[in-house]
C-alpha cells in the first residue's frame, strides 16, 4: 500500500512540474503569497501575447544570470514582442522581506518595461517544481508555452542559444 501511495505522490508531482512544450498550470501570486510590486495579483496566465523570459531568483543568487540579462538588454528586442519577468523567491533568503520589497519597488521604477514579482512562500517551487535557492530561467512563447528552461547559471553558449530561440519565435 505504501508503494502505491508513494507512486501516486510522485505522479502528482510530475504532473505539476513545468514541462517543455506545454503551457503550465496557472499559478497566481497574491496576498500573503506575494504578487507584483504595486500589490496587484500576478498570474502565469499573463505570460501570453509576447515572448517572456522569466528569471526566478533567490536574492542570494541575484547575479548568477546577470550575463543573460545584459545580453537581452544589449539585443534591444522590441518590448511589444519580448518582455522579461523577475520573480524573486523571498523565502529563499535570510534578508528581511521589507528590505527586498523596497529594492524591488526601486527596480520596477528604474525598469518600467520589466515586471517584478514577489514569491513569499516558494509557490513556484512547489507548484512548478522549480529549483529552490537558485537562479532559474524560463522562456515562454507568445501562446504561453514553455520553450526553454534552465536551473542555474547559463554558459556563454547557452546565452547565445537563448537569444537565437527568442529570435526564432518572434
Amino acid at each position: 500500500m505504501q508503494k502505491v501511495v508513494l507512486g501516486f505522490l510522485v505522479l502528482m508531482g510530475s504532473c505539476m512540474a513545468i514541462e517543455l512544450g506545454q503551457v503550465p498550470n496557472e499559478v497566481r501570486l497574491e496576498g500573503k503569497d506575494g504578487g507584483r510590486t504595486d500589490g496587484t495579483v500576478w498570474s502565469s496566465s499573463m505570460l501570453k501575447g509576447k515572448i517572456h523570459t522569466v528569471f526566478y531568483v533567490d536574492p542570494d543568487e541575484k547575479d548568477l544570470n546577470s550575463a543573460l540579462a545584459d545580453a537581452l538588454k544589449a539585443r534591444k528586442f522590441d518590448r511589444k514582442k519580448v518582455n522579461s519577468v523577475a520573480i524573486v523567491n523571498l523565502a529563499a533568503t535570510w534578508l528581511p522581506n521589507v528590505v527586498l520589497e523596497g529594492i524591488l519597488k526601486n527596480k520596477q521604477e528604474k525598469f518600467p518595461d520589466s515586471i517584478f514579482v514577489k514569491d513569499k512562500n516558494k509557490v513556484l517551487v512547489k507548484k512548478w517544481n522549480l529549483a529552490d535557492d537558485n537562479s532559474d530561467i524560463l522562456i515562454f512563447d507568445k501562446k504561453g508555452k514553455l520553450i526553454y528552461k534552465k536551473f542555474g547559471k547559463l554558459s556563454d553558449s547557452e546565452i547565445k542559444e537563448v537569444i537565437r530561440l527568442i529570435e526564432k519565435h518572434l
